[in-house]
């Protein structure tokens, strides 16, 4: 599961007993940060991470030592550690590296089984559905975080553990540049009509369109966002 999918525990360190206390504070500061509650740029306050969980600071600078090998955050000497901001080379570069992913993934999908390809697409028809009425009420967070259920979707489908564990990284580094974006229409209508042709293919079986409208579908993004920033 993408960490900013999941609802936050109500009390999530008193109920996890047997996970490292470094992890779970890095578990829920990677939450905070993916779910924009820590944007881009703002400086992390560990006194305030360590009373608001009630462990000492020890931990919490364990789970910043993490953090930053993420590339979510940086350390900056004699400042503190920051909520990394990337640049707009970064965001091409991951952008292309999604691409690759996506096209794998969907190409790993369309080739399942016709029962779990079945399956697969009903969930996805379902996405599709929590899309359009995300985009008739104008709520662009509730759409995009059904957008990236689409996607982890088809990923975790793959059955592919190296596919997942990258493809997560790259998706976790490009939620930062798009946090700030969240409260635009980034072409939801365009986008929703990609998805439905990937699914579409999906559905069919049909492998090469698959894989291609995913990768296209990635490069679009891209060249939408591109345009909002012009």
């Amino acid at each position: 599961m993408l960490p900013w999918l999941a609802e936050p525990a109500s009390d999530h360190l008193s109920t996890v007993r047997d996970t490292p206390l470094a992890k779970l504070v890095r578990d829920d500061m990677l939450a905070m940060i993916l779910r924009g509650e820590l944007q881009p740029g703002e400086r992390i306050n560990e006194p305030d991470v360590a009373s608001r969980l009630g462990v000492s600071r020890v931990p919490v600078r364990e789970a910043l030592r993490e953090l930053e090998g993420t590339g979510l955050v940086i350390a900056r000497k004699h400042a503190g550690v920051f909520v990394r901001e990337p640049t707009a080379g970064e965001v091409r570069d991951l952008y292309e590296m999604r691409g690759l992913l996506d096209g794998f993934a969907g190409r790993r999908a369309a080739r399942l089984e016709d029962a779990a390809r079945t399956a697969l697409a009903n969930l996805l028809d379902a996405s599709i559905s929590a899309m359009d009425t995300a985009s008739d009420a104008h709520d662009v967070q509730r759409y995009y975080r059904e957008n990236l259920r689409f996607h982890w979707a088809i990923v975790e489908a793959a059955d592919n553990h190296a596919l997942a564990e990258t493809y997560r990284t790259v998706v976790q580094k490009l939620h930062l540049s798009r946090l700030r974006n969240l409260a635009q229409d980034m072409g939801m209508r365009a986008s929703i009509a990609e998805h439905t042709r990937i699914a579409r293919a999906l559905r069919k079986g049909d492998v090469a369109r698959c894989e291609d409208l995913m990768a296209r579908h990635v490069s679009d993004a891209y060249d939408r966002l591109q345009r909002r920033h012009r």
